[in-house]
């Protein structure tokens, strides 16, 4: 008995022989009642807005064919997405990234060789211990300011595409952090040619 009807009287209805065997058969391939299967087979019919005198087939095809149509336009939208946003975005980025060819001919072409002077061994000796503390210290200071960068960037999920990270440090520290790396690259490289 269902619960939720437990109170409710019954009623009789007036059914065919053949198909009140059919209808009692079907319940029991449901694991339902009478009762529950009549409900379940109304509020089917009504959810879904379809007579018993109709075929689904049509409508099958009929709800095929626009969700079709929808996962089309869907594509659509996206392959219009990465023509006009995505790939122009990710042009101009490999433009910024990439080295200027001509600068780099100018610096080479601009580059003398300047006359060694001699040094005692000890000199030398120094002057690579002394390079190789000032390597470590820059070592660590990068290592410290990448380790920070990392704990304050997030990955952002995305609705359309791949994800991003993104960085939460203010302008004014993302300046100070370029400025710690061109310094770090300029000291380094005035330091190669002694």
């Amino acid at each position: 008995m269902d619960k939720e009807y437990k109170k409710e009287r019954f009623e009789g209805l007036k059914i065919k022989t053949s198909v009140a065997k059919k209808f009692r058969k079907y319940c029991r391939m449901l694991s339902r009642s009478q009762s529950m299967t009549l409900q379940l087979m109304l509020d089917f019919f009504e959810d879904n807005s379809i007579s018993p005198n109709e075929r689904l087939g049509a409508n099958m095809t009929t709800l095929e064919s626009k969700i079709k149509k929808r996962i089309n336009a869907l594509i659509a939208i996206i392959k219009d997405i990465e023509k006009h946003q995505t790939k122009p975005t990710n042009a101009m980025l490999q433009l910024l990234f990439q080295e200027n060819p001509e600068e780099k001919e100018q610096e080479e072409e601009n580059f003398e060789f300047e006359q060694q002077e001699l040094i005692t061994e000890n000199e030398e000796l120094e002057y690579y211990r002394k390079h190789y503390f000032n390597t470590q210290t820059n070592y660590n200071d990068l290592k410290y300011e990448i380790e920070t960068i990392l704990k304050n960037t997030k990955y952002i999920k995305s609705n359309f595409g791949t994800g991003y990270y993104r960085m939460n440090i203010t302008k004014d520290e993302f300046e100070n952090l370029k400025q710690k790396l061109q310094d770090v690259h300029h000291h380094n490289s005035t330091e190669n040619r002694r």
